[in-house]
């Protein structure tokens, strides 16, 4: 009887021991060292749950509360006098963070999100002393949409692109109206952002109608400024709230940098040539007169053979007339002598 207790215990022991539910993940959370400050003061924020060595944007945003988060964005935060804090190996960090009056008015709350890496965020709520108190906007009745899928950027770099032009892409998305009525020429907000900074909204309206219950694939045009590069997140906003946001990472224009190598290379051997050409134009001649090309003239060369003799060429020697003779020469000084006819008869004396 006794042993069959203890099996009886041990089994419901192991049922127990299986039936526990798993511990969930441990959510991100913050807290303050004060819950109330006036402007010029501090407080520390604490936070716990956050990924290891993970990089995190501190904030005093106004017109949140932390079950609705800040429908306004970073664009309701006192952006200037945020800080930057990284996560330890255990999720956890400390900051001290300097109280500012936000762009809006209260209920306010001390912001902490993710700012590379999967989105995580969390609120906690704080007073701004003397700063103005208003009730939250309600929220719009009828249609609302909701990301049905994961986005994506559509398109590629071209080779005007490599060489500086601005990076396009399409942000390609399906919505939903999940509201009760329905929505004509929705408006949505296309924001930019590169690091640590605030995301650049622009607006673009997409024509068309979304009936309750519907869904429409929508595609927006996303333009980056000429030579961007790095790494930047495309973010998708309606109605005041983020509905997705999607990493783009992009090249260096390499097109550029090896045009200025060229042009570094080239434009300084130009104007050396030039430089030695009016240089050489310039400076006098000894014999001031334009120099005439040289010509060079190779040596003769004389062919021998053994046993040929050629003989040195030398100026003949000069012609003498036959009337005249060596020693008369008549280039001699003093002396002139010529032949002469003697023509008389002489007769021989007996």
């Amino acid at each position: 009887m006794k042993v069959r207790i203890l099996v009886l215990a041990a089994l419901l022991a192991l049922v127990s021991v299986g039936s526990l539910p798993v511990q969930a993940a441990e959510r991100p959370t913050v807290k303050l060292s004060k819950s109330q400050a006036g402007t010029g003061g501090s407080i520390t924020v604490t936070g716990s749950g956050w990924r290891s060595k993970a990089l995190l944007m501190i904030l005093v945003c106004g017109q949140a509360v932390p079950s609705r988060g800040v429908p306004g964005g970073t664009n309701s935060c006192a952006n200037a006098d945020g800080r930057a804090v990284t996560t330890d190996a255990d999720g956890r960090f400390s900051k001290k963070l300097p109280v500012a009056e936000p762009p809006v008015p209260c209920p306010c709350v001390v912001h902490v999100a993710t700012v590379t890496g999967a989105k995580a965020e969390a609120d906690a709520i704080f007073q701004v002393a003397g700063h103005a108190v208003e009730p939250l906007p309600a929220e719009a009745s009828g249609g609302r949409l909701s990301v049905l899928t994961d986005t994506r950027l559509d398109g590629s770099s071209g080779l005007l692109t490599w060489f500086g032009a601005p990076p396009v892409r399409t942000l390609v998305f399906t919505v939903g109206n999940v509201g009760t009525s329905e929505i004509k020429n929705p408006l949505f907000q296309v924001g930019t952002s590169h690091g640590v900074f605030a995301p650049q909204w622009e607006e673009q309206q997409w024509r068309g109608t979304i009936g309750p219950g519907k869904k429409a694939r929508i595609e927006l045009p996303v333009e980056l400024t000429g030579g961007a590069h790095g790494d930047y997140t495309v973010s998708l906003k309606y109605g005041g709230k983020v509905l997705a946001e999607q990493p783009w990472g992009v090249g260096r224009p390499w097109g550029v940098t090896v045009f200025w190598i060229l042009v570094c290379l080239v434009v300084p051997a130009a104007l050396f040539r030039i430089g030695m050409a009016v240089i050489d134009r310039a400076r006098p001649h000894r014999s001031g007169r334009a120099r005439t090309p040289v010509r060079l003239r190779l040596p003769e060369l004389t062919l021998r053979l053994p046993g040929l003799h050629i003989p040195d060429r030398e100026p003949p020697p000069p012609s003498t007339l036959p009337w005249f003779t060596p020693d008369s020469d008549p280039g001699a000084a003093g002396r002139l002598s010529a032949p002469h006819d003697d023509n008389s008869t002489t007769v021989p004396r007996d």
